[in-house]
């Protein structure tokens, strides 16, 4: 499949670039399988490259005289193609239209990238698990690294390879795998190597309205307190949420199996609460009605 088949109009001159806070910008306006880029006529003069991955809407306004493409990006930023003819105006919208709207994966940016500098290291290797752990002798004495999330079968969301305290073996995980939301056990977030305090995560137990146990998750997490030493499990959700989440099948960690940890609710907003805002903030950003957005 070659790109030419949806570009309409691969080279338009005479384009003006309008865009909030800036000065207007004149120049070559080019359509590539994966940009579009403007040129300045001028030196020393802003340029715009921007990837069609990066564009959330294209609208085209239209009169006698000349045509405007529209173009508000992923990250809220809002551009003005204003162009002297009203078919290339249409061109160059279907065209912008056509290559977002690319199904094949293969056909993306990231496949046609060729880096113009030297590779000194491979990225994918430059933290190596089992190293990192090395540095801490402390830590190499009561965890281990655990491979029992190999091809991903017990969580999707957890790496292949998670540290765990070393008296888990990976039959007892896949047991905490089944009571735990989304298979996600607790596993070793962070190590002080002074203090020996560690920071754990995990998704909620899943103990139900009838308060369903799991020892082996019980010896999971008291694995990591020693003796005399008290925890806090901090659960990011509010008591009402708890609440609710025992109706369903979720739930929390009962004190009388989790005696050493005393449990606070430090309410954080889920996703969903994050993503409304969000979309309600590009709303406002799109909302021309009101007089103060213009370009």
């Amino acid at each position: 499949m070659e790109f030419a088949e949806f570009i309409k109009t691969p080279m338009v001159d005479g384009v003006t670039l309008r865009k909030p806070f800036c000065k207007p910008v004149e120049g070559t306006l080019c359509i590539t399988g994966h940009h579009l880029i403007l040129s300045s006529w001028k030196t020393n003069r802003e340029e715009l490259w921007l990837l069609h991955s990066n564009v959330d809407s294209v609208e085209k306004r239209l009169d006698n005289t000349q045509g405007v493409v529209m173009i508000r990006c992923k990250d809220l930023t809002r551009l003005a193609l204003v162009i002297s003819s009203a078919t290339e105006c249409l061109n160059v919208a279907l065209s912008i239209e056509q290559l977002l709207n690319i199904d094949d994966i293969t056909l993306k940016y990231p496949f046609f990238y060729h880096p113009t500098f030297d590779i000194l290291e491979d990225s994918w290797q430059a933290f190596q698990q089992g190293a990192e752990m090395s540095r801490y002798k402390a830590c190499m004495e009561d965890w281990r690294i655990s491979t029992a999330n190999k091809d991903y079968k017990l969580c999707q969301s957890y790496p292949q390879s998670v540290v765990v305290p070393k008296g888990v073996t990976d039959d007892m995980l896949a047991k905490v795998d089944q009571f735990r939301q989304n298979g996600r056990f607790p596993v070793l977030s962070y190590f002080h190597r002074d203090s020996k305090a560690v920071l754990m995560r995990s998704s909620q137990p899943l103990t139900g309205s009838s308060g369903r146990r799991c020892k082996d998750d019980e010896r999971l997490v008291n694995a990591v307190l020693g003796i005399g030493i008290r925890g806090y499990i901090i659960d990011t959700r509010s008591q009402s949420a708890v609440k609710a989440e025992l109706k369903t099948g979720g739930g929390y960690e009962l004190e009388a199996h989790y005696s050493q940890w005393k449990r606070l609710n430090q309410a954080i907003d889920r996703r969903q609460v994050f993503h409304e805002s969000l979309i309600k903030l590009i709303e406002a950003c799109a909302d021309t009605g009101t007089g103060q957005v213009a370009i």
